[in-house]
């Protein structure tokens, strides 16, 4: 194998793959990345029996055939070339990489035990790359963490005729983002759990190539269950978690509420940072409204304590609730509008976060629920 690619365009391939390479591969040749060369392209590809990855490039080819090599360290590699075209050449059981006057040697791994990358399964349809990309950081934050309850690392797929509904939860909050898009059949009914993880970084990437991702299901009944992502030269596979049991998240957000307000998004969130320097770790920040405006306060009688008032706009009876700082301000950050719109039941129970502008134009299309947390005076 011989060929000469750009730098930008090999580090990004690379780069792109390495990040679905396990950090801990059961068997040594899945911590590598495959090379292969063939009708004037090249085509790197990653696989840990959970999650796939590839990508094409456009090279110079000089000689076609395959190499397997270590992705995190080619990774490294191609990112600290200087900006100058590389050349890459297998020689016997090494690949040597020539960028400028840098040169590298690498040894390979035995293509023959590499696995197949699963093939793409049966497309669903397509959607605008940058409005998924949007959604996903959206949902995805309130998904959640604990590896040893796997179904809430997830991020619920709900695609029904031309809306998707994403939804997660990691039992303290929960979010949920409808959005259209473009089915291959107008009476399409599917849903699968996807890897939080895992779409995240495919959203990221896919996003700011422009165009639309095509996604890709297989469908209920066909074996192992798989989705697929693709956008440009890229695409992405992945095994899907068992949700069988995932909660109905659409049922936990209030149909109605007794009170609301709406505040800047972005000077609540400076004010939350501000007041939660003195709140302990898990400790609340303390929100309390009024016609008179909103108090946002943290700590105790005995420790450090902070508070700061702002305007609000402010309909129904005084209250004060609490929550987790950090779960607020991951909701505030997601908004995409100017104004924060907060609605409640009751102080103890689940508040709801949602964009609006100042002319009171609101977007439900997003929501965000957030539990309070008790304090000391509840």
């Amino acid at each position: 194998m011989k060929f000469r690619v750009e730098r930008d365009a090999l580090a990004d391939a690379v780069a792109w793959t390495a990040k679905s390479l396990p950090n801990r591969p059961p068997v040594p040749v899945l911590a590598g990345v495959l090379l292969a060369v063939g009708d004037g392209r090249l085509t790197v590809s990653g696989f840990d029996y959970e999650v796939s990855s590839q990508v094409q490039v456009d090279v110079q080819p000089d000689e076609e055939g395959t190499v397997l090599v270590s992705g995190r360290l080619l990774a490294e590699i191609t990112r600290a070339l200087p900006a100058k075209p590389v050349d890459v050449a297998t020689e016997g059981s090494r690949v040597e990489i020539t960028c400028g006057s840098a040169r590298f040697t690498l040894p390979t791994m035995p293509v023959e035990d590499y696995p197949a990358l699963p093939a793409m399964p049966r497309s669903a349809g397509r959607i605008d790359a940058a409005l998924f990309a949007t959604a996903v950081a959206q949902v995805a934050i309130a998904a959640g963490r604990d590896e040893t309850l796997p179904m809430i690392t997830g991020v619920k797929f709900e695609l029904e005729r031309n809306t998707l509904t994403l939804l997660a939860t990691d039992r303290y909050r929960a979010a949920m983002r409808e959005l259209e898009w473009q089915p291959d059949e107008a009476d399409t009914s599917l849903s699968a759990l996807v890897p939080a993880r895992t779409l995240s970084e495919t959203a990221r990437a896919l996003g700011p190539l422009g165009g639309t991702v095509g996604i890709a299901l297989s469908a209920p009944g066909a074996g192992e269950g798989m989705i697929g992502f693709a956008g440009g030269e890229r695409r992405t596979t992945s095994r899907l978690l068992e949700g069988d049991n995932y909660p109905p998240l659409r049922s936990i957000f209030p149909a109605e509420f007794t009170s609301h307000a709406r505040v800047p998004a972005a000077a609540l969130a400076e004010v939350v940072k501000r007041v939660a320097l003195v709140a302990e770790r898990n400790n609340p920040v303390r929100l309390s409204f009024s016609s008179d405006g909103l108090v946002v306060e943290a700590g105790a009688t005995e420790d450090a304590r902070a508070s700061e008032a702002l305007e609000c706009e402010y309909n129904g009876e005084p209250m004060t609730t609490a929550f987790n700082p950090q779960y607020l301000l991951d909701g505030l950050a997601q908004l995409g509008r100017p104004i924060a719109k907060l609605t409640f039941v009751d102080p103890m129970k689940p508040a709801v976060v949602s964009g609006s502008t100042e002319d009171n134009d609101d977007d439900t299309s997003y929501r965000y629920l957030i539990m309070p947390v008790r304090f000391a005076n509840q």
